[in-house]
């Protein structure tokens, strides 16, 4: 009697054993190339045991593309930046609503909670929540270079041959700021925005003789700032924290007109099977001790209360060094992008290369 007792348990046991597994979570992310960095996986899956996490790495455009093709399904958890989601939502359906219950939005930044929740809430439902930010402006050697302010100054016959920019959409936008236009309020009439990208772009292919190269990633870019190649660039702000680590005389340079600032954010696609995971996911990075070790690998700042004071120290230097609280106050947050707009500034970046050779 007791050896068929044992038996019936080791087989409930086995029973039990076996629902676990079944019941068990792949959480499949979609985001940014350094926004799941091991350590956080396999902490994450060590306090959760139940979920595995799989990893896509992607970028905005590869977001919705892949989304779009799927009709929100594959993924349970994305991370566009906040200007990419309310167009896209409105023309693909890729995303659903969030419960913001089962987020702790108490430990994040008002300004940029409020500035996201505005940009992606369609008919009374929120679809986003902030993560990362960070801007776009730019790099100096202010040994070299010490009055560069505008985004004008990359094409300021003084540094002729001697600055670098990346040929997409965020030059444009700069460029179009320092000629004292506002592209962002122009997306309401693409009419009067063509008028504005047509004047950039005579702009930029005038510029061509100051480009020592155009650069494609950030490794381009380094390497022409470390050796000297050039005194200054359009750039990503973590890009040059990165290089004030090695060179305290090259600094990020917002620019007089604003520096652009973007906000990577977390959004559930529409056909997402682990909301659940999803949730747990987002809550976890939001910890202060996991907002240090994300901004570690993404070198931008978490979107939480204090999230300059959680960057590694190395990093928090740079952001010292770059930022007075007169430029933050002066950033320039992406706006939503409309229906149509994309291809305009496609057209007007091709036009750019084919008269550069960029």
């Amino acid at each position: 009697m007791h050896f068929k007792t044992t038996v019936a348990g080791l087989l409930a046991a086995t029973m039990l054993a076996g629902a676990g597994a079944a019941q068990a979570e792949t959480l499949r992310l979609l985001t940014w190339g350094s926004y799941a960095p091991e350590d956080l996986i396999e902490k994450f899956e060590k306090e959760y045991p139940d979920i595995e996490v799989e990893v896509t790495f992607s970028n905005n455009e590869e977001m919705i593309a892949k989304l779009r093709a799927t009709g929100g399904a594959g993924f349970d958890l994305a991370q566009p930046s906040h200007d990419r989601i309310y167009a896209a939502q409105l023309e693909y359906d890729i995303y659903k609503p969030l419960d913001l219950s089962k987020i702790d939005t108490s430990v994040m930044e008002a300004k940029l909670l409020d500035g996201v929740k505005a940009n992606t809430t369609i008919e009374g439902e929120v679809y986003a929540v902030p993560h990362q930010w960070g801007t776009s402006g730019l790099m100096a050697d202010k040994t070299k270079a010490p009055n560069l302010k505008s985004w004008a100054d990359l094409c300021n016959p003084e540094y002729q041959g001697k600055t670098s920019m990346r040929l997409k959409r965020t030059i444009l936008l700069g460029t179009a700021f320092s000629m004292g236009e506002d592209p962002f309020a122009a997306y309401s009439d693409l009419e009067k925005y063509q008028g504005i990208l047509d004047k950039v772009a005579d702009k930029l292919i005038e510029c061509k003789a100051n480009i020592k190269a155009y650069w494609n990633s950030g490794d381009d870019l380094s390497a022409m700032m470390l050796s000297g190649e050039i005194v200054g660039s359009e750039t990503w702000d973590s890009t040059a924290y990165k290089l004030f680590d090695q060179n305290e005389n090259i600094v990020f340079v917002p620019p007089k007109e604003g520096a652009l600032a973007w906000i990577d954010t977390f959004a559930l696609p529409r056909k997402g099977k682990a909301d659940d995971a999803a949730y747990k996911w987002i809550n976890f990075v939001l910890r202060p001790e996991n907002v240090t070790a994300m901004s570690s690998s993404t070198g931008a700042i978490a979107a939480v209360k204090g999230g300059q004071d959680l960057l590694p120290e190395d990093k928090k230097a740079a952001v010292n060094a770059a930022f007075t609280p007169e430029d933050i106050d002066n950033l320039k947050f992406f706006a939503n992008i409309p229906p149509g707009v994309e291809d305009m500034e496609g057209r007007t970046l091709e036009k750019i290369k084919a008269a550069t050779g960029g």
